[in-house]
């Protein structure tokens, strides 16, 4: 599966077009990630607990986005963009969408 960010593969033909696929998914922080959330707080540097929580969600919601598309019979999927959301007190979604379509 080709994936990008842009609306058109180089030297590629677009011989199908199936429309907008998508992928989500919901996080909720977890307690000892908060804690040491706290503490970088005030020390400063990385929380990699979020990064590490954000790019799971990340890889979730693209795999999901991908098998969309593969079901249609896409091969690449072009325009692909990101969004995040707060969906609750201590819950955010990801969510990634694009345009599925089958190239030569």
């Amino acid at each position: 599966m080709l994936i990008t960010n842009i609306e058109y593969l180089p030297n590629k033909e677009i011989l199908e077009h199936f429309g907008v696929v998508s992928g989500s998914s919901v996080r909720a922080k977890h307690v000892g990630r908060d804690i040491a959330a706290s503490l970088k707080n005030i020390f400063g540097g990385e929380l990699k607990g979020y990064t590490e929580l954000l790019t799971d969600s990340r890889d979730e919601a693209m795999h999901r986005m991908t098998s969309q598309a593969e079901s249609m019979g896409a091969n690449a999927i072009l325009n692909v963009r990101f969004s995040t959301s707060s969906v609750a007190a201590g819950a955010a979604e990801l969510y990634v969408y694009g345009t599925a379509v089958r190239v030569e």
